[in-house]
């Protein structure tokens, strides 16, 4: 399954025999800074995908924000009528029902920011109408048949193979867009995980910067896995090479598992691709292998020469030929003055390539010794099969489009019953001060074995963001330990936690932060999901709150005070303290403490939206949620507060 960001790339994955190819468009896109494709454009492309055995998905897999549900909705109608894709890829509840309302007869596939990672929740996609379900690139070997194993008939699972690894898991991270409105979710992310980061003493390196995820030849297991339909291939901001060449590698990997010299030339194949320096990260249980190497090189494309300096005049001397259409990339994306060059003559192994300077790199000059990659290639064997594709597009003329006609059916707003707002204080374990409010709690052993049985029944008990799949047993025997001891309301934090609540006679469910409920379609499926009421992500803006309350489905909170994580990650570095303050270039300061088998990152400055309480409240909000966690004493107190993007607009 390849990547396409561009018709280029597109063409390329058909040339190499792709079976499907998934895309994105102008809007609704995680990766909203590839080119992307308008629908006329996608419909040819799909027309000639299929004449050649080729199915076309479409990634809808953004976060869908309480405007957005008519213009995703008109987008999904005009697919359908004019690209008729296989799949759509979506990663908000909001959009299985609006898909299905808009006359969608494709399938549908939960992508991988919906974050289903525990065995138990595959029954929840599969009630909801989901058709596939991309399982989180952290996953190792055992826990993908653990996933495959409880994967229910009429359910399929995708797998990554290759690509980029983010340091926090897909649908958990709220990094850039914490610091600046810039939403992963919304496929927005500025990627802040590939800075530069100092902590302590140590020279400032790539703390938080994996390496790709490529698992060439440990492919060969996942063929024994029915459930296991495709495999993924990430890149779609890469080129026509990259896609060209990862496709053809992973076939041979697919159809030759026993044959050595197939493997040898898939190897040689993926080390042409120009991608970032790879491992297997961990998915290997035996032999896991840290993806993120501090003082390593995770930057794309090859290198093939340093900057050096001939008086005033910058120039290189490339380490291989370099041909017209190459696209170098001189610098680091986190350096000043980085540019990318086009190779518009040959230039000979060892021969000279002058650095152009313009009034558009006016900045700081590029010192001697910046490394110049190789990040794109346009051989010319590529060029003649993207040509040749080219020119088979004109039997596939473009549609002439209309204004498409859907209005959603929208979801009946809750009644408005006239309750005093109640304040909810979160924490790890019982404090021994004076608790504001409500109590809740992380739901945990030591957190379960330290309130008094007389509590548990009046205090809220929180389900963690992300539960791995061999804790599946873990959650399911905490639950019901405590409902015996008396609990009554679990707050869980993905949709797909509602699994371990089948028996809901004597419990009430709360729809957590984490959920990433944003439109009233979602808030309608929680509450079909036994959903009683739901506290909505501070991840969005104070215009997009007020206007969710003003017609919701469920009664509706907020976490209004605290520590918002970053995100949370499975990987550290192990050069990574915990509790100790992390540095950025811009001198904001993180820090690191991990729960479980998760890390959690934290700002070192609070959430605190305290303003705006008597706002919420008069919207309609009943719900006020403060996080606690204990201060780290060796983490300066900070001397501001976020109210992360109250006053911003979520791109």
């Amino acid at each position: 399954m390849a990547p396409a960001g561009d018709a280029p790339s597109f063409l390329a994955a058909v040339a190499a025999g792709a079976d499907a190819v998934y895309v994105g468009l102008k809007h609704f896109s995680a990766r909203m800074q590839a080119t992307n494709f308008s629908i006329s454009e996608l419909a040819q492309l799909a027309s000639l995908g299929r004449d050649r055995g080729t199915r076309t998905y479409v990634a809808m897999n953004t976060l869908v924000k309480p405007g957005d549900p008519e213009a995703a909705g008109r987008l999904v109608e005009r697919l359908e009528k004019y690209v008729k894709p296989y799949a759509l890829i979506v990663q908000d509840l909001g959009m299985i029902t609006l898909a299905r309302q808009a006359g969608f007869s494709g399938e549908l596939h939960l992508s991988t920011l919906a974050n289903l990672s525990h065995p138990a929740g595959l029954e929840v996609a599969k009630k909801l109408g989901v058709n596939r379900v991309v399982v989180p690139r952290e996953l190792n070997l055992d826990e993908v048949k653990l996933m495959a194993e409880a994967c229910p008939k009429g359910l399929d699972l995708e797998i990554f193979v290759h690509g980029a690894l983010c340091h926090c898991v897909s649908g958990r991270c709220y990094w850039s867009s914490y610091l600046g409105g810039k939403s992963g979710l919304r496929g927005r992310c500025v990627q802040p995980c590939r800075r530069l980061y100092k902590q302590g003493k140590q020279d400032a390196e790539r703390l938080f910067s994996c390496t790709d995820l490529s698992l060439d030849v440990l492919t060969k297991p996942l063929l024994d896995m029915p459930r296991v339909t495709a495999w993924k291939i990430e890149g779609r901001k890469k080129g026509p090479h990259y896609v060209y060449y990862t496709v053809r590698a992973y076939q041979m990997l697919r159809d030759n598992p026993g044959d050595a010299q197939a493997k040898k030339a898939a190897a040689d194949l993926l080390d042409q691709a120009l991608g970032r320096p790879t491992s297997h990260s961990t998915f290997l249980p035996q032999r896991p292998f840290m993806p993120i190497q501090p003082g390593g090189e995770t930057s794309s494309g090859r290198l093939v020469g340093e900057v050096k300096r001939d008086q005033k005049k910058l120039y290189f001397q490339p380490r291989e030929d370099l041909h017209p259409g190459d696209l170098l990339r001189v610098g680091y994306e986190d350096q000043p003055g980085h540019r990318t060059l086009s190779i518009r003559r040959r230039v000979p192994k060892r021969g000279r390539m002058d650095i152009p300077t313009s009034a558009k790199h006016q900045g700081p000059p590029l010192p001697s010794g910046t490394k110049v990659f190789l990040v794109d290639r346009r051989e010319p064997e590529l060029v003649k099969l993207i040509k040749g594709l080219e020119a088979e597009l004109a039997l596939f003329p473009a549609p002439e489009t209309s204004e498409p006609k859907f209005v959603p059916k929208w979801p009946k707003n809750a009644v408005r019953a006239k309750v005093k707002p109640e304040n909810v204080s979160l924490y790890r374990l019982p404090p021994r001060s004076r608790i504001n409010g409500r109590a809740a709690y992380w739901l945990e052993r030591a957190s379960l074995g330290k309130v008094a049985r007389g509590l548990t029944g009046r205090v809220q008990w929180w389900l963690p963001p992300v539960i791995w799949p061999d804790e599946d047993k873990k959650y399911r025997a905490l639950i019901k330990e405590a409902v015996k001891n008396g609990a009554r309301e679990f707050v869980i934090n993905a949709p797909w936690q509602a699994a371990y609540f089948t028996d809901r006679k004597r419990v009430a469910l709360v729809a957590g932060p984490f959920c990433n409920a944003a439109n009233r379609f979602a808030l309608q499926t929680l509450k079909d999901l036994g959903c009683s009421s739901a506290i909505v992500s501070p991840e969005l803006s104070g215009e997009d709150m007020l206007e969710l309350a003003r017609n919701t489905p469920l009664p509706l909170g907020a976490v209004i005070r605290g520590m918002w994580p970053f995100g949370l990650s499975r990987f550290l570095a192990n050069s990574v303290r915990f509790d100790s303050p992390v540095k950025s270039p811009m001198h904001e300061v993180l820090f690191v403490r991990k729960y479980g088998q998760t890390n959690w990152l934290f700002p070192a400055w609070e959430l605190d939206l305290g303003d705006e309480y008597r706002t919420l409240d008069r919207a309609g909000f009943k719900t006020f949620v403060t996080m606690l966690e204990d201060w780290p004493k060796d983490v300066p107190k900070p001397r501001r507060t976020s109210t992360f993007n109250w006053k911003l607009q979520l791109l």
